[in-house]
């Protein structure tokens, strides 16, 4: 066990816990949750596809904190959609004194979309859901749908340490392009990418676990603090605390 005694290691773990969370920042944890990234840049493919449209639709923006780092290259058209309240209101407050509208919308493998048919020429989902008949519905003719996503097994091994399973087992770069295809659109490309995320220290466990609280429904400290020594004992074993980082990405198109 560490030289830390166990009530010390409570003590921060619980700290760790208070940090507040806001939008979709991990800068607090920046150097002590290291993802090793898939070969594709997801940004740079959103920056180019951006300076050839004319009207961008990025669902579940969160906060707007990677559209905000692509500003240069909007489009005259740009409108959000988020349905978390709490990050409803950041990108409010970030995004509308920037002419982007900000839609309060739920997304999912089947809710519909509050848009026009044709609306789009760029539809951008960043680890969000989507209903791929309703992508198809609100992209013009030619129009493009760029998608990375977290694959549903995504650190299996640490969910099921805590007791939980994942709850999305089946999002994955298959199901992904069968649904695309099925409503009708053109895959053009995209891949299936395994990898690590590591984590540096148990207290940025405890922030990310806080911080995306579906993963490990119910976490806390107090009720979770023999699971989180046990990781400890393995961190000082192994010097780190690796999983699956597990994530693809698909290009589509609506036909003309």
């Amino acid at each position: 066990m560490s030289s830390m005694g166990e009530e010390e290691l409570r003590a921060q773990w619980l700290a760790e816990e208070e940090v507040g969370f806001v939008g979709w920042d991990f800068s607090y944890v920046a150097d002590r949750v290291i993802e090793e990234e898939p070969p594709w840049d997801y940004m740079a493919l959103a920056a180019t596809r951006m300076a050839q449209a004319s009207a961008l639709l990025d669902m579940d923006t969160g906060g707007g904190e990677k559209l905000l780092s692509l500003r240069p290259h909007w489009p005259a058209k740009v409108v959000v959609t988020e349905g978390y309240p709490p990050n409803v209101a950041l990108a409010q407050e970030r995004l509308s004194l920037l002419g982007v509208t900000v839609v309060e919308a739920d997304s999912s493998n089947s809710a519909s979309m509050p848009f026009a048919d044709d609306e789009f020429d760029l539809v951008l989902n960043r680890h969000g859901a989507f209903n791929a008949n309703e992508v198809a519905r609100i992209l013009a003719p030619s129009g493009i749908f760029l998608t990375q996503q977290v694959h549903g097994l995504w650190a299996h091994s640490l969910l099921a340490h805590f007791g939980a399973s994942p709850q999305w087992p089946d999002a994955t770069y298959e199901d992904a392009i069968t649904r695309l295809a099925a409503a009708g659109l053109e895959l053009l490309q995209g891949a299936d990418w395994r990898g690590k995320v590591i984590f540096q220290d148990v207290g940025a466990l405890v922030y990310y676990l806080k911080a995306i609280p579906w993963l490990v429904p119910g976490f806390s400290v107090a009720r979770d603090f023999d699971r989180l020594l046990l990781l400890q004992e393995k961190l000082e074993q192994e010097g780190e605390l690796a999983y699956e980082n597990m994530r693809y990405w698909v290009e589509a198109r609506q036909p003309n």
